[in-house]
């Protein structure tokens, strides 16, 4: 049996009891039980869950529209990108796995599924964008292959072309 059998994805919705949900960072603790579904609501992000065989919530994570000025991309993306004074991307906002799910690889399993479903998404992204809020998490998406933006080292990109790779 692997860790992930019985395990789904899908969009934050009233039925989901978020309650009970704590993975140890009071911010997120916090935003998932009193801001998420607002802003589901209110279309300023894009709250999916991991939910487990018993509808337990093991995990969440956002996306949204986010855009970045070419400037703060490596010379070499900028050189084969067209001279747009903003860049559209996504931004992961936010990812984080309830305390008795750790070790499982569940935040790999997330992000895996945010990668491809702005993958499968219509509409147009260069890259996904998150800012990662501590060295840990930072590690994580490094160990992931995201890349750092120069000025801002807890803001890391990976761009779709290298998202596309992983799942050719």
């Amino acid at each position: 049996m692997h860790p992930w059998d019985g395990l789904r994805v899908e969009p934050l919705a009233p039925r989901h009891d978020r309650t009970q949900f704590r993975c140890g960072v009071d911010a997120l603790d916090r935003y998932f039980r009193l801001q998420a579904g607002q802003d589901a609501r209110k279309h300023l992000a894009a709250p999916f869950v991991l939910i487990d065989d018993a509808d337990r919530i093991c995990g969440f994570y956002t996306l949204s529209a986010f855009s970045v000025s070419p400037s703060d991309l490596p010379q070499a993306l900028i050189r084969r990108l067209p001279r747009y004074p903003l860049i559209p991307a996504t931004l992961l906002g936010r990812l984080a796995i309830d305390g008795q799910c750790r070790g499982r690889g569940l935040g790999r399993f997330l992000l895996a599924d945010a990668l491809h479903r702005v993958l499968r998404s219509e509409i147009a992204s260069f890259a996904i964008i998150v800012d990662a809020k501590d060295a840990a998490a930072a590690a994580f998406y490094r160990r992931e292959g995201f890349h750092p933006f120069a000025d801002h080292p807890d803001r890391l990109f990976l761009p779709m072309d290298s998202i596309r790779a992983l799942f050719a």
